[in-house]
């Protein structure tokens, strides 16, 4: 695999981790631990929408810091 197409998949895959691990922290601390007390469409949507902003922002922040080396 190329080094860029690499480096693109990790700095994403990290933050979206980051992100999701972040939504559901909390979720299940603003629903009291009963987390299917709110659909399953919903969790999920929350969790990519964390996801997705975290992976971005950890790319550009990533390519950023690199930027100045």
């Amino acid at each position: 695999m190329p080094a860029l197409i690499s480096y693109i998949l990790i700095r994403v895959s990290i933050g979206f981790a980051l992100g999701a691990a972040t939504a559901v922290a909390i979720l299940t601390q603003s629903l009291s631990g009963s987390i299917l007390s709110i659909g399953l469409l919903e969790i999920w949507l929350t969790i990519y929408g964390f996801g997705s902003v975290f992976g971005l922002g950890y790319l550009a922040t990533s390519l950023a810091f690199d930027a100045e080396e």
